[in-house]
């Protein structure tokens, strides 16, 4: 597997053959840190293509690296496999390598064993010192932001699982594209965190949805409340075609899986972040505000408030009923 991810990099010292590897970083970075597991069954589906399921593994991970405003440095890989063909295995190696280069983070190590299938990658980064992006730091009055669109993972989801609420009907290739890519593929927002250290007050990935990550900035930053409008939520014109409004609110509030950066932004700043993100070219939309009221609320065109006790990420369920 390790001949599929030759690499050099200054920073890496050592890396697969040995112990363990060796980094090095610049005396004026912190090294930042994150790891996630995905098992089968309960964060992907069985059947799921290999390249495209080792391009999410990397991404969910990077995606956490790019919340705090960091350049990624590797990975390592832990793969817990059953009796698996060798075309399974040189095709997810393939994938993986592939996503590896895309986003500039080498393998440098890891550890395969027999077992259900199951895949853990660490992801490590760096930021100048002090610059990391966090989930504290946000004050009542900042605005709500968040990049790329929201429920697309969400949707896809249920497109793959055959959920009637979804409507496949008049589908192009394209729009099957953009979909599996949301899910399999999420973008890299590695340039727009880094663009917005020293600007933002707190940021974070949204992997559980836009309601129950935001309300972990709130707990974070000492904020009770949020005022989201739902006519704000940036959707996708797939998801317009495909669920009904009041689906596209609820898959973009507590869908989960996007992956995109949520940020708050001090009102003096709003006009910085805007300009450091669109010199990117990547969507930032502002969605709302942090507020003093006693949580958070997502309120329509007509005033009225949408019940989020219910949203947030849910693993691969049935929603018959």
């Amino acid at each position: 597997m390790s001949e599929s991810f030759a690499s050099d990099h200054s920073h890496l010292v050592k890396g697969p053959g040995d112990d363990a590897a060796i980094l090095s970083l610049p005396d004026d970075h912190d090294l930042v840190v994150s790891v996630d597991t995905l098992n089968e069954s309960v964060h992907f589906l069985p059947e799921a293509e290999p390249s495209l399921l080792a391009a999410r593994c990397l991404a969910v991970n990077l995606s956490d690296l790019a919340a705090m405003g960091a350049s990624p440095l590797g990975f390592t890989l832990a793969l817990s496999l059953p009796q698996v063909s060798n075309s399974w295995l040189q095709a997810f190696s393939e994938g993986l390598a592939q996503a590896a280069r895309d986003a500039d983070c080498p393998l440098i190590g890891g550890d395969t064993t027999r077992g259900p299938l199951s895949i853990t990658i660490q992801v490590q980064g760096m930021v100048p010192k002090g610059q990391a992006l966090l989930r504290s730091g946000a004050s009542a009055g900042d605005a709500v932001y968040v990049t790329g669109s929201l429920g697309d993972a969400a949707a896809a989801l249920w497109w793959m699982q055959g959920d009637p609420r979804f409507t496949a009907k008049g589908m192009s290739r394209a729009d099957e594209q953009h979909l599996l890519e949301a899910f399999y593929q999420p973008a890299s927002r590695i340039a727009a965190g880094k663009a917005l250290r020293g600007i933002a007050s707190a940021a974070m990935d949204l992997s559980d949805g836009l309601a129950s990550d935001l309300r972990h900035i709130l707990k974070a930053s000492s904020v009770s409340g949020a005022r989201i409008e739902s006519g704000l939520l940036p959707v996708s014109d797939v998801l317009k075609q495909c669920v009904s409004r009041s689906d596209q609110i609820e898959l973009a509030v507590g869908g989960g899986d996007d992956y995109e950066l949520c940020v708050c932004i001090p009102t003096a700043r709003i006009r910085q972040a805007e300009a450091a993100v669109a010199a990117l070219q990547v969507p930032f939309t502002r969605i709302g505000q942090l507020s003093n009221d006693p949580e958070m609320m997502v309120i329509a065109g007509d005033g009225s408030t949408m019940d989020l006790k219910a949203t947030g990420y849910h693993h691969f369920q049935s929603h018959s009923s």
